[in-house]
């Protein structure tokens, strides 16, 4: 999956009569971490029906037509692509929180990560 393919496969089956708004958000691997450590690389496990559960919650949110997200998992370098999420609704009032609030419940209750500091 590459970031392009999610973009066409999520702009699918959406009820554009309801919809005036699609964000998009690609998550990378970030080379420092939060404290500014120097991170070589990352590993990442996911919880795939835990994500799905998170999508649903997401479109049950007013003013959203559809959510997705795609985690990789595995090993990843500085630079890698770690998550796609998309979010479609009515206006960005709706649209902007819906986003943020999907990258950040995935994060937090479906993701795993353990960065790998440089000594």
């Amino acid at each position: 999956m590459n970031f392009i393919e999610f973009v066409k496969n999520f702009k699918k089956d959406i009820d554009y009569t309801k919809t005036g708004m699609m964000l998009f958000h690609n998550g990378v691997v970030r080379g420092t971490s939060r404290q500014g450590d120097k991170v070589t690389n990352i590993q990442v496990k996911k919880d795939d029906k835990k994500i799905k559960e998170i999508i649903k919650e997401i479109e049950n949110l007013k003013g959203i037509t559809k959510a997705d997200a795609y985690v990789f998992e595995g090993e990843f370098s500085i630079g890698d692509d770690l998550m796609y999420a998309a979010v479609a609704g009515d206006i960005r009032d709706n649209v902007f929180p819906a986003l943020q609030k999907l990258v950040n419940t995935i994060k937090k209750e479906a993701v795993f990560k353990k960065e790998i500091i440089e000594k």
